[in-house]
């Protein structure tokens, strides 16, 4: 679980801080005057942040289930992570507000 953590974390440090946008799915195979109608840079941060909250959660779980010996408070943190995170970086990446006017 750990691993994944620090996955999530480099992703979202190469996103927002390496300005490696080729990471994020689809941007890279657009053309050129549709990757100008969104602000990529926005995008990369929300990408980066939701990646180090989801990482947060699953680290927290981790530490929880050693703390509390119960390896189902790890499981719980992923999914959680996962089924949360995910949906929420989707609907809000593809909204208007990421949009260039």
């Amino acid at each position: 679980m750990i691993l994944t953590a620090i996955i999530l974390i480099v992703c979202g440090i190469l996103i927002k801080y390496g300005k490696m946008y080729s990471l994020i799915a689809g941007y890279n195979t657009m053309s050129k005057e549709k990757q100008g109608e969104y602000d990529i840079k926005r995008i990369a941060a929300l990408m980066a942040h939701i990646f180090f909250v989801m990482a947060l959660v699953i680290l927290i779980g981790y530490f929880l289930a050693d703390w509390y010996e119960n390896p189902q408070i790890e499981i719980i943190a992923l999914f959680s992570a996962v089924f949360i995170g995910i949906p929420y970086l989707l609907i809000a990446s593809n909204s208007k507000k990421y949009r260039n006017k």
